[in-house]
């Protein structure tokens, strides 16, 4: 008799691709993968618990999950990232629903894990977090639950940053590479099965092989990906600033296949708050990288993150980083307000913020972005973009998809008006003819000219 898991995955996309090697490994192993947790014999949860709301959303769903046990035919529960590694004791001890726990840097074991809790077992494996990563093979058979056309690529576990607001080393452990060989390799499976669009994932994508190899091998990694046949697009998320090298910069630009977009979390534009925060980098080096990506590729799409609200925070030092992002004119940027994480020396800091003026300040940065966004929006107007199609919005007639500045799930769309059948993951030339926000319109041009610029 066949074991059936269902798999539930929370919080970021390097999670995400976590819960798509387990299933390739339970596939492998003869186990049953099905998307219905109602008829599932074993529920795994691939939790998050980054910040506070990451963690409602873990317990949230354990508990919703835990109801198929009296409803369905759910005989255990088995929890798997970060809310295991991090609250073992506390999951066994309040939350009954939850029968087996792999921490972080056991998630290989899950076919194993699965069988035990069917036999009726309750244990937990930590392994040891800073230890080299799990059997890089794994990620060769991964069984990808993203639209099939785009996948991310995961190239390093852990980081060593250890900024103070943040649990991520003490989650996953030490910055740890994997060989560039092996993700090459998976690469080329994920072309062969259609995959057009790498992006590429870690805690600090722009250290990539500095332990490995004495120094960062992200150009050569990147030059490898670009050889690959069938990959369009490679696009790099998460690159911090102070990492961010030339070598880098210059490879992004040489590799036509590179999207002149870069995710670059700057957290604050203060460099008090920058040095309260932990972070290596300051207001001059993060204009310094800026200013380079910004020469090598005029048309680059520079995305970041910002915390508010982080303790002690002055008005001042938030009207610093306030006219720094104004200044710096990001094309995409996400805030968030500062959480206060257990275990971490900021939420130790005096001066701690109140909710309220987070918020407001949130919104003050936002309603800043949005301007600024709107106008580099409307500079796209009358041009031509490559758009990759994600669907179709069958009651307005358009479709919708991603030009080289959009990553997905985080950024806006191109809506498309076409006059042709188009599948998802179809590369097409449209012409941009309006703009808000965050999105543009257009429509695909017709014939093989170029439309008159």
């Amino acid at each position: 008799m066949s074991i059936s898991l269902a798999f539930i995955s929370l919080g970021c996309d390097k999670n995400l691709v976590d819960s798509e090697v387990m299933l390739g490994i339970c596939q492998k192993a003869g186990l049953e993968v099905i998307s219905d947790e109602s008829k599932a014999d074993i529920i795994v949860v691939n939790t998050c618990c980054f910040i506070q709301d990451a963690l409602e959303e873990s317990i949230e769903t354990i508990v919703e999950v835990g109801e198929y046990k009296k409803t369905g035919r759910c005989r255990g529960i088995l929890v798997t990232g970060c809310l295991g590694q991090r609250y073992q004791q506390e999951l066994f001890q309040e939350m009954p629903e939850v029968d087996a726990i792999l921490g972080t840097a056991s998630y290989e074991q899950v076919a194993k894990a699965a069988k035990r809790v069917y036999a009726g077992e309750n244990f937990a494996v930590l392994d040891d977090i800073h230890s080299p990563m799990a059997d890089e093979s794994h990620a060769l058979d991964r069984v990808l639950s993203t639209a099939g056309h785009y996948a991310y690529l995961k190239i390093a576990e852990g980081c060593d940053n250890h900024c103070t607001y943040c649990v991520i080393p003490s989650l996953r452990g030490k910055f740890r590479s994997r060989h560039l060989e092996s993700l090459l390799e998976e690469a080329k499976r994920l072309a062969q099965q259609g995959v057009q669009e790498l992006i590429l994932v870690a805690q600090d994508t722009a250290l990539y092989g500095k332990d490995l190899y004495g120094q960062c091998q992200l150009p050569a990694l990147l030059h490898g990906l670009c050889a690959i046949e069938g990959i369009r697009w490679v696009r790099l998320l998460y690159c911090y600033p102070e990492h961010l090298t030339e070598e880098t910069i210059a490879a992004m630009a040489a590799e036509p296949k590179v999207c002149h977009y870069i995710d670059m979390p700057i957290q604050h534009g203060d460099d008090r708050v920058l040095k309260r925060m932990g972070r290596k980098n300051t207001a001059k080096l993060m204009q310094k990288k800026i200013a380079s990506l910004r020469q090598a590729m005029p048309d680059i799409a520079i995305r970041t993150t910002l915390i508010t609200g982080f303790p002690g925070e002055t008005e001042e030092e938030f009207s610093s980083c306030l006219a720094f992002i104004q200044k710096m004119r990001f094309d995409r940027l996400g805030v968030f307000t500062y959480s206060q994480e257990e275990g971490t020396p900021a939420a130790r800091m005096e001066g701690q913020i109140d909710e309220e003026v987070k918020a407001e300040r949130k919104d003050r940065l936002m309603a800043a972005q949005q301007a600024i966004s709107q106008q580099i929006c409307e500079g796209f107007v009358g041009k031509e973009m490559e758009v990759l199609i994600e669907g179709k919005i069958p009651e307005d007639g358009v479709y919708c998809g991603r030009s080289y500045r959009d990553a997905p799930e985080i950024d806006g769309f191109v809506f498309v008006q076409s006059d042709r059948e188009h599948l998802t993951g179809d590369m097409v030339t449209v012409q941009i003819t309006a703009a808000t926000e965050y999105d543009l319109y257009g429509k695909e041009r017709e014939d093989g000219t170029e439309f008159a610029q």
